[in-house]
């Protein structure tokens, strides 16, 4: 069991910064008049304030996050194998693939090392390219080994100062995005302190590094502070361009950085498509990009030598059925209000059943059943039928699949931000609903825009996207806990732009019957400005002490498991044992592994669960038959798992073998009626008092107060 112990002491080693309204000083051809010389140096020198100041806060952050990291392992002074061992669960296994490139002989050996790879999955030959997403690891490997640093930075370093170092780009990109839509940096500002200080529930990159999430967020937050600008009114062709450029770089790297881009893609499609029902983006710029989504997602397809699980996601069938419903449906923004919503709702039941016939027929002809744990998964956690599915199980019983708890938003408040957020969400709500109303009730544009003036309610374009893309994945973080990540980092944003916003304290103050200009000036600067300190005398001493508390790595049986493998074992033997240990076996040794963490594929969750009938009630000669055609030499086992009590009755790993095995559970509860005893004791308890049956199929090599390795004899 990996812990973390107090360390012991040993031998050691602003100007004014708004930017010029999209709504004023339009001349009527459109175009927009040059700044006086003074309002442009004003400019200039607020951008180049904002800048430093933006770039100085992602510096911040990073060094911020590595000290963490290093006060909490003391990851300088440990030993190579303990370094490794703290890439817990699947960070191990993509981390083994940067040392497997790293250790290879050339660049092109490491490569078809990892196209030709049969040390991941014993008795077969898989392509990691394909089914990983680590073309991170592939070009970090290869631009350490061209670079001349080797003597002065070990590999493992050059990797982890990557990962801080893309913190430093996410909270730049955050810290823009919210400049951009409040139009003060006074907001970006806001916004990365309440990063920092929300720390614990923004990110956690610092105790799971090699997680595809954070290589992946920093390129999300990017697209999204470049689909800000490109929503804004009056941009020039040139300008358009290399944002929309911009926006397709971000998310091809989105895309390849992450297995699970597609339902982050979709929801952001979703996002687009309501509004652009609403009449609430501009069409041109949505359907580029719905383009932009889907070459980024063939191009990595193409990369990952044609995946099929990325021909198959549902954002690229949604994505390709809206554009096919738009050149059916060329009205669809014409006529009333009751003609235009009979058009919207058989515009959406033609995109549903375009994107689901779409996505059954390329199903059907790739035969793709790599994501159909994650459906089954889907429909039994929102209650359509419970289920024995030992997959969709797993992570059913797994907290971090589970709801939002409850205390994760008194920690927000503590902030003020989660206040903030929600003031301005129901201020932006309401104004979204008045706006979308009058967008379909089918005002003539002629008089729309004579009677602006006279509209207390307005809301542009990226601020609208911010407000339903908070709203989509505000709803998939409160259903699933593990992605509250996508949520927390853009409520920083969202709340930072609402309380710095001219458009969100007009509205107020109008409602109230107190608005004017100057009022609404001296709100949208002091109100932030006040937050800030708050922030500061509030939280400054708790990060001071948090930096200052020194612990180290302690994990002495893992280390002891490990280095027994390193020294006692060939180095083609096949282990067999948990997900999550067996990444670590093949991070920290190098050998053969039967399954591995990496979950999206059939053949290996199907492989997966016969491997965990070590932990089920089968005979051992069940058990032995089954480890054998896996080519197993060694199986460890865990009193963790075994004598499992982290998860109630019900949830224990034994617990879901036993159902999906038709067997009773242990303990006192309730069994369904039709679950029955099994004939044999439980393998993993019954395997160690050393009886005749067990020890003709096991003998045990090795044991500490967490493992025990048994090897499997060979019988002719």
């Amino acid at each position: 069991m990996t812990t973390i112990r107090q360390r012991r002491v040993g031998k050691g080693t602003e100007a004014a910064e708004d930017q010029p309204s999209e709504e004023t000083n339009v001349k009527p051809d459109g175009k927009i008049p040059p700044d006086p010389p003074g309002g442009r140096l004003w400019n200039i020198l607020s951008i180049t304030i904002g800048g430093i100041v933006a770039i100085s806060l992602g510096l911040v952050t990073s060094v911020y996050v590595a000290t963490l990291h290093e006060n909490d392992l003391w990851f300088s002074n440990i030993k190579e194998v303990e370094r490794e061992i703290s890439f817990r669960t699947e960070c191990g296994l993509y981390y083994s693939y940067y040392k497997q490139m790293i250790e290879a002989a050339s660049i092109q050996q490491g490569l078809h090392g990892l196209v030709y790879d049969n040390k991941t999955e014993s008795v077969r030959t898989i392509n990691i390219l394909e089914r990983m997403n680590v073309y991170q690891e592939v070009f970090l490997s290869i631009l350490y080994r061209i670079l001349p640093i080797q003597q002065y930075l070990e590999p493992v370093y050059f990797y982890i100062y990557t990962l801080f170092g893309l913190q430093a780009v996410y909270v730049i990109a955050l810290y823009v995005t919210s400049w951009l839509l409040s139009g003060t940096w006074l907001s970006g500002l806001l916004a990365a302190c309440w990063y920092i200080t929300n720390r614990v529930d923004t990110t956690r990159v610092e105790f799971t590094i090699p997680l595809r999430e954070n290589w992946a967020l920093p390129f999300f937050a990017v697209q999204i502070a470049a689909i800000t600008y490109l929503l804004r009114a009056h941009l020039q062709p040139a300008q358009e361009r290399l944002t929309l450029m911009a926006v397709f770089i971000a998310t091809f790297l989105f895309s390849l950085t992450w297995q699970f881009n597609q339902f982050m893609m979709l929801i952001q499609a979703l996002a687009l498509f309501i509004l652009d029902c609403l009449d609430m983006l501009p069409t041109a710029k949505v359907t580029w990009l719905y383009i932009i989504q889907i070459s980024g997602l063939l191009l990595v397809c193409v990369l990952q030598f044609f995946n099929s699980m990325i021909l198959g996601s549902l954002v690229i069938s949604f994505n390709v059925s809206v554009l096919i419903a738009r050149t059916i449906q060329k009205n669809l923004k014409k006529g009333g209000l009751l003609n235009r919503l009979g058009k919207l709702i058989l515009h959406i039941l033609l995109v549903l059943c375009l994107t689901l016939l779409i996505n059954k027929f390329i199903k059907k002809i790739l035969n793709l059943e790599s994501d159909e744990h994650i459906f089954k998964f889907l429909k039994a956690k929102f209650g359509f039928g419970a289920t024995r599915d030992f997959d969709a199980n797993l992570y059913l019983c797994e907290e971090a699949f589970g709801l939002l708890p409850l205390n994760t938003f008194s920690r927000l408040s503590s902030t003020l931000l989660f206040y903030v957020y929600g003031f301005v969400l129901f201020l932006l709500t309401v104004a979204a609903v008045i706006v979308a109303f009058r967008n379909l009730s089918g005002s003539n544009r002629v008089q729309l825009k004579e009677k602006m003036e006279e509209y207390t309610v307005t809301l542009k374009p990226d601020a609208a996207y911010s407000l339903v893309h908070t709203v989509l994945f505000g709803c998939l973080a409160l259903s699933t806990m593990r992605m509250k990540y996508l949520w927390t980092s853009h409520m920083c944003v969202f709340a930072s732009f609402g309380l710095c916003s001219t458009e969100v304290w007009k509205l107020m103050l109008k409602c109230l019957h107190l608005y004017t200009s100057h009022r609404t000036q001296v709100i949208k600067y002091s109100i932030p400005m006040i937050t800030l300190l708050y922030i500061s005398f509030k939280f400054w001493p708790g990060i001071m002490d948090e930096l200052s508390e020194l612990r180290e790595f302690y994990d002495p049986d893992t280390v002891e498991l490990m280095n027994w493998i390193k020294s006692n074992t060939p180095s083609t033997a096949v282990f067999a044992g948990s997900m999550q240990l067996l990444a670590g076996v093949k991070l920290c040794t190098g050998r053969t592994l039967t399954n591995h963490p990496h979950y999206e594929d059939k053949n290996l969750r199907e492989r997966t669960k016969q491997i965990y009938q070590i932990y089920a009630k089968r005979s051992p000669g069940d058990v032995y038959g089954i480890l054998r055609s896996f080519g197993t030499d060694y199986v460890i086992l865990e009193d963790s798992i075994c004598y499992e009590r982290r998860h109630s009755r019900g949830c224990r790993l034994r617990d879901l073998l036993d159902v999906a095995n038709g067997h009773i559970m242990d303990g006192l509860g309730e069994n369904e009626p039709d679950l029955k005893p099994s004939s044999y004791p439980r393998f993993c308890e019954e395997i160690k008092k050393n009886l005749p049956s067990y020890t003709m199929h096991f003998t045990r090599v090795f044991q500490n107060k967490t493992f025990h390795v048994y090897k499997l004899a060979k019988h002719k």
